[in-house]
């Protein structure tokens, strides 16, 4: 498995269209599996279930459609985007242990910087209970910290997570992120931590193992 890391924002047509080379080339034979850890300049983007009355402020940033499962989503700076390009042929081909796969890469990536990140039943993402991370905070509220939405094409993934590290959360306001309204939106830096991207991408280069254990977790959209 090849990684590459950009640290520059990619535009997203680009990223797409290279994630979409990446693909067939896999499929093909001709290039290896690729993990690609990028970031975006502000935009939105729109998955397979998105809904129109969730786009809040459509003036506010470009919006794509993307093409993965999923509602809408803000992508920026200081949020590291993960595009994993897996050939399941090559393991088991099970979509949701997959998609399980990366809610566990970033639950375990969470840990390394000391914070417990968990799954929801019914509820798209990784979320961190804030009482629970801080005794402070009140009783009951939870923040979405990273969204996951793959897409898969002959057995092959791509698009993948979004980990928010230092984004501008205030840039969430021109959506419903993922359609959930009633719970909010997080980072490493508003959790009080703040480290580097880099610090971040080392994290999630030591815990990529996981994407090649797929488990058993809440159905995740998967568009196919």
């Amino acid at each position: 498995m090849a990684w590459r890391i950009d640290y520059a924002p990619v535009p997203y047509e680009a990223a797409v269209a290279a994630m979409e080379a990446q693909v067939a080339a896999i499929r093909a034979g001709t290039a290896p599996e690729l993990i690609w850890l990028l970031q975006h300049p502000p935009l939105y983007t729109a998955g397979t279930s998105a809904r129109e009355a969730d786009l809040r402020d459509p003036d506010r940033f470009p919006v794509y459609k993307a093409g993965r499962g999923g509602q809408y989503t803000y992508h920026g700076p200081g949020q590291r985007v993960a595009y994993v390009m897996l050939d399941l042929s090559r393991r088991d081909r099970d979509l949701r242990g997959f998609v399980c796969a990366v809610e566990q890469w970033v639950i375990d990536t969470l840990a390394r910087f000391n914070v417990t990140a968990e799954r929801r039943q019914g509820r798209v993402g990784v979320w961190v209970d804030r009482h629970r991370q801080d005794p402070a905070q009140p009783a009951g509220r939870e923040d979405k910290i990273a969204a996951i939405g793959v897409r898969v094409r002959h057995w092959v993934t791509f698009h993948g997570m979004s980990l928010n590290v230092d984004c501008d959360l205030d840039h969430y306001g021109g959506i419903v992120p993922c359609g959930i309204a009633e719970h909010g939106v997080t980072s490493l830096w508003d959790l009080g931590l703040t480290p580097t991207m880099a610090d971040v991408d080392a994290a999630l280069r030591d815990t990529a193992g996981a994407l090649g254990r797929p488990a058993t977790c809440a159905a995740l959209p998967v568009a196919t």
